[in-house]
């Protein structure tokens, strides 16, 4: 396989997309939302009874995951001004390293898109079950309810990119209400006896940091989410890198503030096995249960219009691998603005994944759908991060600026490092099982292959 430098063609939109009344660019604030929408989706809200086991040095991983966080994001705004395609981190690994690795991008992004979605729905059932107490009864409820909360956004997208972002918009408002209420009133109430220990494992301290922000990762997921999306957003090489790096510091902000102050509200004994912590730490604000139930309707828009991006997202990258002849010509079939068949694959792959995790039991299943995508979001980052290495070592002038040279190639490298790091933090298992699915594309990208090659033959 070839790796000579090439820029993937321009992505060029159907003109039934362009005329379509059901289809819509994004500007800059529903872009913004878009990624703010994605990255603050279901993880804010179980997270902090994921990473309680580890004890409050899970804070500090959340502070190092955000500098990574904020460092992956400038890489993708810089990368975007001068790729401003569908596509993101696949465009960004075709552009410098060619098919195959453009190809292993997208494919590891695509399984990352659809596992996050069967992880987003789990979430979204331990807050369904505080507003609906039956749908915890048994784990066949719990997981006719997940499947329930993946399909209803899949029809959103189906109906167009226009309600795709009016969604985005009302989801993003509204899951603010209860996070800045957290957040922030939450620190009026903070008990310092409610943290409990520093270190509750018997890991080391640079152990805990890597194993808790193994599944922290999950809750800044979709900081590409602009990028991916790019032949959507109105005047992408300036917009998508505004949107990216404005949605992931508003995100930031209110991540920090909300574990901390979720920490201090709730006892670490009941945090360890909540299943709605956000829930439990407005009844511990105010008393009685109105409050968590209010918070608890809200997680569950939130964790709607995280699905709801997430659901686009994911049938963005294949659709623009399958423009390529890198991935089944299918994919690129657009109606409305949206790929449908994209969306409909998706939500079907994820829907299939939920049920056989909750074949294995109720217990566990968000952690273990979390790990996964860990190790498969990571793969995207790496060839992202290293494409931008690569322009900035090989002396490409129009892919560099030259004033910024320096601070580029640091961020790139902090973010590269950043990546490798989450890689050996989440773990033998999450690993073993990301590499399956990561090489079980390899079949996939072979017969791809042949059949373009065939094409041009």
């Amino acid at each position: 396989m070839s790796t000579t430098l090439r820029d993937p063609a321009p992505t060029t939109e159907p003109a039934e997309a362009a005329q379509s009344p059901h289809a819509r660019r994004f500007g800059l604030p529903i872009a913004t939302c878009l990624v703010m929408g994605n990255v603050i989706g279901g993880g804010i809200f179980l997270l902090p009874a994921s990473v309680a086991p580890f004890g409050t040095i899970s804070l500090v991983a959340f502070g190092v995951l955000t500098a990574g966080a904020i460092a992956l994001a400038l890489v993708f705004g810089r990368l975007a001004e001068r790729h401003p395609q569908t596509g993101g981190p696949y465009v960004y690994a075709r552009a410098a390293f060619g098919d195959f690795a453009g190809f292993l991008a997208a494919w590891s992004y695509w399984i990352t898109a659809w596992v996050s979605n069967a992880a987003l729905a789990v979430a979204a059932v331990g807050y369904l079950t505080v507003l609906f107490p039956a749908a915890g009864a048994h784990k066949w409820f719990m997981c006719l309810a997940a499947l329930a909360v993946q399909w209803l956004p899949a029809l959103a997208n189906l109906a167009g990119t226009r309600y795709v972002g009016a969604v985005q918009v009302v989801a993003t408002v509204l899951k603010f209400a209860p996070l800045l209420l957290v957040a922030v009133g939450g620190l009026f109430f903070f008990d310092p006896a409610n943290l409990g220990p520093f270190r509750a494992t018997d890991q080391s301290a640079a152990g805990a940091v890597s194993a808790a922000a193994a599944i922290l990762l999950f809750s800044y997921l979709g900081v590409e989410s602009a990028t991916v999306s790019a032949g959507e957003v109105r005047d992408p090489a300036r917009n998508v890198g505004r949107a990216t790096i404005l949605g992931t510091a508003g995100a930031a902000v209110v991540y920090l503030l909300g574990t901390l102050s979720v920490f201090g509200l709730v006892a670490h004994e009941k945090l360890v096995s909540s299943t709605a912590p956000f829930t439990d730490a407005v009844n511990a604000m105010f008393g009685g249960t109105w409050g968590g139930t209010v918070v608890a309707c809200a997680a569950v828009i939130s964790m709607l219009g995280a699905l709801n991006g997430w659901t686009l997202l994911s049938a963005q990258t294949p659709y623009a691998a399958a423009k390529d002849g890198l991935f089944p010509k299918v994919f690129e079939t657009k109606k409305r603005g949206v790929p449908v068949v994209g969306v409909v694959v998706t939500v079907a792959l994820a829907s299939a994944l939920t049920v056989y995790n909750y074949t294995l039991g109720a217990e566990g299943v968000f952690e273990s759908l979390v790990l996964i995508t860990t190790f498969t979001a990571t793969v995207p980052y790496l060839l992202a991060t290293a494409a931008q290495i690569y322009f900035l070592l090989s002396g490409q002038r129009e892919r560099v600026h030259a004033g910024r040279l320096a601070r580029d190639g640091v961020l790139a490298v902090l973010a590269f490092g950043f990546s490798m790091w989450l890689v050996a933090g989440s773990g033998y298992a999450a690993v073993y099982q990301g590499v399956l699915f990561l090489f079980a594309g390899v079949l996939c990208y072979a017969a791809m292959s042949a059949r373009k090659t065939r094409a041009t033959a």
